[in-house]
């Protein structure tokens, strides 16, 4: 009998030991944008991470493919925009899914748009004819770092709400990139002096947000409408304009048809520079990747400003 409750005590000692040693199950993240699932590498790096779009896709029309519902069905936190900018497929999503943690008002459902206040809020009757109007504001948040950072911070809050065990480790992890970021902001703000005041003319309102924060002004839009493809009268009014007051740069998204500007920069033969910027990060695994995708946006307009824009 001795001996029986000897082994019994040694077992529940051995299972002890194994369930303090076994390792913390990955937590589980879908990110509507990359900009998302690199931020949430940075604050939870053992997570397993999914993202629902990449660089050169545009975030407002994508398709509820059975992997995406599939992987927000295993999701505890999902990380997106907001203001609308996934309104077109992330319902349904949310809907096939049939995951309650990652549904509307649920701790797992976290919107960075919500932490923010937004550029250009729309009031009054919105039509369809308006073209691809946010009444909530203009949803591309994360081209400024100001707003990443308060983004930044509202997401380590929630993760430490979600999980506690884990709190201490979180927020470390948040201060280390706060502390890092601060210190790229600044130096970002310096570089970019030059810039301030320029003129840009750009397709679309994807880059709002970097030109508020660089103090450049998009004085033309190549779209007649939000979301309305170029038409040529539009793009003749547009090129006159560029013709009298040449701005810093002709620029589109990495993920817009680039036939309306390269069409321009051949009527206006080299007299305004290109550029092609990228949307959002290209590698979303990178522990550097957002401050490298600002980098790059910096980069690329001061060799506008300087001249060096290779063609």
């Amino acid at each position: 009998m001795v001996r029986i409750r000897s082994k019994l005590l040694a077992a529940c000692g051995l299972l002890l030991t194994l369930s303090l040693s076994a390792p913390v199950t990955a937590q589980t993240v879908l990110a509507c944008e990359p900009e998302w699932a690199a931020l949430t590498r940075v604050l939870l790096p053992e997570a397993r991470i999914y993202t629902a779009t990449h660089a050169a896709q545009d975030p407002h029309h994508i398709e509820a493919r059975p992997a995406l519902i599939a992987q927000l069905r295993a999701a505890e936190l999902a990380v997106c925009t907001g203001a609308s900018l996934e309104a077109g497929w992330l319902p349904t999503l949310q809907e096939r899914a049939g995951n309650p943690r990652v549904q509307d008002g649920r701790p797992g459902m976290f919107y960075a748009a919500q932490q923010v206040k937004l550029l250009s809020p729309q009031t009054g009757f919105i039509t369809p004819f308006d073209g691809d109007v946010h009444p909530e504001g203009n949803p591309h948040l994360h081209a400024d770092p100001r707003r990443m950072q308060a983004v930044a911070l509202a997401l380590s809050q929630r993760m430490q709400q979600l999980w506690p065990a884990q709190a201490a480790q979180i927020a470390q992890r948040h201060a280390q990139f706060e502390r890092r970021w601060q210190a790229k902001l600044q130096d970002w703000e310096r570089r970019a002096a030059p810039l301030r005041g320029r003129a840009v003319a750009a397709q679309h309102a994807s880059f709002a947000y970097l030109w508020h924060w660089l103090g450049l002004r998009q004085t033309l839009d190549l779209e007649p409408k939000p979301g309305m493809a170029p038409t040529p009268a539009h793009l003749q009014g547009v090129l006159q304009s560029l013709r009298s007051e040449p701005p810093l740069a002709l620029v589109v998204s990495s993920y817009q048809d680039p036939r309306a500007a390269r069409w321009l920069d051949k009527q206006l033969a080299g007299q305004v520079p290109l550029l092609s910027l990228p949307a959002t990060v290209a590698d979303a695994g990178g522990a550097e990747a957002l401050e490298q995708w600002f980098e790059q946006l910096l980069q690329a307009l001061l060799d506008a400003q300087q001249g060096r824009v290779a063609r």
